[in-house]
């Protein structure tokens, strides 16, 4: 998969991957989806953000989460 709205440098914030290299990371925008904030509340608050933006973002993590073990508590 590729991702044309994620980009990583090592230069900006470290290397986190961000949105368009606007210094915007991807795991905000995917928290404040998980706070529950709706796409024009996120737009409002990130001016320089598309809706595809948000879109890919969420792609993204779900990728990330995919190639990844994490660890997690079982239930009882």
């Amino acid at each position: 998969m590729q991702f044309q709205r994620i980009t990583v440098n090592p230069k900006q914030l470290g290397g986190v991957p961000c949105i368009r290299g606007l210094r915007i990371p991807v795991s905000v925008v995917v928290g404040m989806i998980a706070d529950g904030m709706t796409e024009q509340e996120i737009l409002r608050a990130y001016p320089d953000l598309e809706p595809d933006d948000i879109r890919e973002a969420l792609r993204f993590a779900a990728e990330a989460v995919r190639e990844r073990e994490l660890p997690l508590q079982t239930a009882s």
